[in-house]
């Protein structure tokens, strides 16, 4: 029988032997117990609407929607079932069969792509912020639920091209600013600038780079995350110098451009990314540092893509243990994930609360100073899910913290 949509990779499909083993790590299957909104039972309906035994409806594309897209499962499949390439390739084409995510997931990604269009989406939130306009979000729930997510807005900045390292240059080194990080969290872009330069590295950030193009990969717009990745190989040249990411959504899809270019640029930009921790974690590039002790204990989430597609949560960790006195307390992967998932958590706030408020319990039950998290969405999911339970505790970048603890003449 021929493939209804050939563009759709059975094959690699068919490669599922439904053996269920993993069920237990899939956050959907287990808050649900249905088989469709388990990997295996997407896989299965995904089969079944590329080679015309079912037909696509809403109630098909649903079950694939509600997949947050963490590859829990495609880290523990015995088959090696890449389960990341068949939930886009899905999305494609669905998107091409009319089915759409949420308005404002679309006007979000949209404003997202072009620089010019990021700096006048900040300036006009930072606008409502400070004049209290932002009350008037109240008028829409998709609004007033972003609302509760942004957190205050520093005004619009813009970076240098270059900042220098701290005493003799050990070398050059790429940051990648991201888009929903560069808005809300210009703190931790701060951070990165420091570590670096404190422990010997040029910073370069190229003007050029925009939106990694995750948002419109995960939502079928794939021609379009495309450009974006072919905008960004050329925003970052071809020197060979790495390329480092302080937002693990962002890595991963960076880590994964061959998949979205057949551009041998794209590629050259994916081998020559990594994400901040892991270079930091490299030997020799901390050793020079030491540290201030300080005197708390932190919970530690290592965030989906930095767990299951980057698989560097180790080097988080031991860039944290540089920290002297530092009580260090991760949350274990049967935690399962956080509902953020990108803009999963505003086209399926139902799931992604229910999942943000378990997960806020348990960190609250470890009584932190901080939660560390390396993850943007993660982090105002999860602020706001720790909010909402009486439990406001402040969330940090692993980069924040090491920022904080260097010797002070180290400090910006």
């Amino acid at each position: 029988m021929a493939a209804r949509f050939p563009e759709f990779p059975l094959a690699d499909a068919d490669k599922c032997v439904k053996c269920a083993l993993c069920l237990p790590h899939c956050p959907t299957w287990r808050e649900t117990l249905n088989e469709a909104e388990s990997p295996r039972g997407r896989i299965a309906l995904m089969q079944g609407f590329a080679n015309g035994a079912l037909e696509l409806s809403s109630q098909l594309a649903a079950h694939l929607d509600h997949c947050l897209e963490c590859r829990a499962c495609e880290a523990v499949c015995p088959a090696e079932v890449p389960y990341g390439k068949l939930i886009d390739a899905a999305h494609t084409v669905l998107q091409t069969q009319g089915y759409r995510d949420s308005l404002l997931a679309r006007m979000l990604a949209w404003s997202l792509i072009q620089p010019w269009r990021l700096r006048l989406v900040h300036n006009a939130l930072w606008f409502s912020q400070k004049l209290g306009l932002s009350k008037l979000a109240g008028i829409s729930q998709s609004l007033r639920r972003l609302n509760q997510l942004l957190p205050a807005l520093r005004r619009p900045a813009r970076h240098r091209e270059r900042y220098p390292a701290t005493g003799v240059s050990r070398g050059t080194v790429n940051l990648f600013l991201g888009c929903i990080a560069k808005l809300t969290e210009p703190q931790v872009s701060e951070a990165a600038i420091t570590v670096l330069n404190a422990a010997g590295y040029d910073v370069r950030i190229p003007a050029a780079q925009t939106c990694c193009g995750a948002m419109d990969q995960h939502a079928g717009r794939r021609q379009r995350a495309g450009r974006l990745a072919r905008a960004n190989a050329a925003a970052f040249g071809e020197n060979g110098d790495p390329v480092l990411s302080t937002a693990s959504g962002c890595g991963a899809t960076l880590n994964e451009y061959t998949a979205l270019s057949d551009k041998s640029s794209a590629a050259k930009l994916a081998a020559r990314h990594e994400d901040v921790a892991r270079f930091l974690n490299r030997p020799g590039v901390l050793d020079g540092i030491r540290f201030e002790p300080w005197a708390a204990t932190v919970v530690v989430h290592q965030p989906c893509t930095l767990r299951n597609v980057l698989k560097s949560d180790s080097d988080t960790l031991a860039v944290l243990c540089r920290i002297p006195e530092l009580n260090i307390r991760a949350l274990p992967a049967s935690s399962g994930c956080c509902g953020a998932a990108g803009t999963y958590l505003i086209n399926q706030p139902d799931m992604a609360d229910r999942l943000g408020g378990k997960l806020a319990d348990t960190i609250a039950q470890l009584q932190p100073v901080a939660l560390v998290t390396s993850n943007v969405g993660c982090a105002m999911h999860l602020a706001a899910a720790l909010t909402r339970a009486g439990h406001p505790v402040r969330v940090m970048h692993p980069l924040e913290v090491l920022a904080q603890q260097l010797p002070k003449p180290a400090r910006v």
